[in-house]
């Protein structure tokens, strides 16, 4: 799971608009936001700066352990 398509409404931006921005195509965008596709890292270096934030809040899952 990652958090590319929140980020990517959350600027106002289309699949299009971000396609562009980093330089892919836009069903690129649309694998990755479905998790149907693995970006290169400078892949998604660059889809981070273009949401203006940083790979661990856009790429990192959160996996939560109770303790029993």
């Amino acid at each position: 799971m990652n958090r590319v398509r929140e980020y990517r409404k959350d600027l106002n931006f289309t699949q299009m608009d971000l396609a562009q921005l980093v330089g892919v195509a836009r069903q690129t965008i649309n694998l990755i936001e479905n998790d149907n596709y693995n970006p290169s890292l400078a892949l998604c270096i660059n889809i981070a700066r273009a949401l203006d934030t940083d790979l661990n809040t856009l790429f990192w899952e959160e996996i939560n352990h109770e303790k029993q």
